[in-house]
């Protein structure tokens, strides 16, 4: 890993760079084909991860901003700092938080998971360090994002995609190794990118939470980035959900309004006799409910900035907002839950995913286990050079695989699996 320092005549802050490097790369563009909650749209238009990507960067942006402004407000001798830049780090952070997700939402990892903890995969156990094996049967986006952004990919430069230490220690959400997921549930570092993160830490001053360093306290930005990503999923996929009439314009309305006081309600009932349409009543309600929750979550973590330095803080910053907002969160969260994740299409893309994945992981991991038979090297050929296939141990030659795998489309994972089970041939 590299920090990189642009010249004198450079016009942009290293992490404005993070940003637009991030915006340019090729993960980042592949997941405008990646699902998000619901199936690739077809007539109608809902959201994949390229979107959602977008939209948490904006409202982390306006996050980072209003803290930024809050803390100089509180504090002006830090006007000479880094605080200014806050925007930009969480915004670029946001950009790529999702970028290690692999193909069919969360099902994908899910898929990962299980294929080694109760699929094929249960029979490498033996050949693995303990370690090694909690990394693949916990299997977690955000741990890959960072093995993505980090990793030297062959043919690639040193240093992955060279992002300044603070965008990247402010993407992992869960800074522990896989060693503490059984209490933890969710992890932040492979042990193959264990000294990288241990480096990053150090550097940023990370306080260790156990002397063997295999969890930290998070960097203070990284609530910033949870507490964007929050907003933006819960509120967006009720949005989605009444654009395939999965809920009713009426039940949306309900949802969004029971975040706001009755003189609030109101004159939001006064502007629909104006804008009838109800598109853009629903569109005009939800992004007063996404500056409330901005504004809300900024005063959680203004107020709450010392136990956060201390790393003392506990639970999300939307978990703290005021009351009417938490009640009229929960129950957009437990709609979501009893109508949305469950919805048929939804549930059909999970199990559609489960399927592709875990057959793509079967066919390819015994292919680099045993690289000399006929179709293992005809596999092989077909998977980019950039992915270290050959390498020495068989946990790299899994973690290979992974990075083939989950950095794969939808589509493309769907056209692979269909090819290689001669479902579909090439057209000649």
């Amino acid at each position: 890993m590299e920090e990189f320092h642009g010249s004198c005549t450079e016009n942009r802050s290293e992490f404005q760079r993070d940003y637009d490097r991030l915006v340019f790369s090729a993960p980042f563009r592949r997941l405008q084909n990646k699902t998000q909650i619901f199936p690739l749209p077809g007539s109608i238009f809902v959201h994949n991860r390229l979107t959602h990507s977008l939209e948490v960067s904006c409202v982390g942006r306006s996050l980072g901003n209003d803290v930024a402004r809050k803390l100089l407000e509180k504090k002006p001798k830090l006007q000479e700092t880094y605080l200014a830049e806050i925007g930009s780090i969480v915004s670029a952070a946001c950009l790529a938080h999702d970028m290690g997700n692999p193909p069919f939402g969360h099902s994908g990892e899910k898929a990962i998971s299980s294929y080694f903890s109760e699929g094929n995969g249960l029979k490498l156990k033996g050949m693995l360090l303990p370690e090694e094996w909690e990394d693949l049967i916990h299997f977690e986006g955000n741990a890959n994002a960072f093995r993505l952004l980090t990793h030297q990919f062959e043919g690639r430069r040193k240093g992955g995609f060279a992002i300044t230490y603070t965008t990247l220690a402010s993407i992992v959400k869960y800074p522990f190794s896989s060693q503490e997921a059984g209490k933890r549930c969710k992890f932040g570092f492979f042990v193959s990118e264990k000294e990288s993160f241990h480096r990053i830490a150090d550097e940023l001053g990370l306080l260790p939470l156990n002397n063997e360093k295999t969890a930290y306290a998070r960097h203070p930005l990284v609530y910033l980035v949870e507490a964007a990503d929050d907003i933006c999923y819960q509120i967006m996929d009720i949005e989605d959900a009444y654009k395939l009439k999965i809920i009713t314009s009426r039940e949306t309305k309900e949802l969004l309004l029971s975040y706001f006081e009755e003189n609030k309600r109101e004159r939001f009932l006064k502007t629909f006799n104006i804008v009838q349409d109800e598109n853009e009543q629903i569109a005009y309600l939800r992004s007063s409910v996404i500056g409330l929750l901005i504004g809300e979550c900024t005063r959680v973590f203004t107020e709450n900035e010392e136990k956060i330095l201390r790393g003392e803080f506990e639970g999300t910053l939307i978990k703290q907002v005021e009351n009417r907002a938490a009640t009229a969160y929960k129950n957009c969260s437990e709609l979501s839950k009893k109508r949305i994740y469950c919805y048929k299409d939804v549930l059909d893309i999970e199990l559609a995913g489960f399927r592709v994945i875990t057959t793509l992981l079967d066919l390819m991991i015994q292919a680099v286990m045993e690289p000399e038979k006929a179709y293992s090297k005809l596999l092989m050929d077909r998977i980019s050079d950039q992915y270290q296939t050959r390498a020495a141990t068989l946990y790299e030659k899994i973690q290979a695989v992974l990075d083939y795998v989950s950095g794969m489309t939808d589509v493309y994972a769907l056209d692979l699996y269909r090819k290689i089970n001669g479902n579909s041939l090439p057209a000649v």
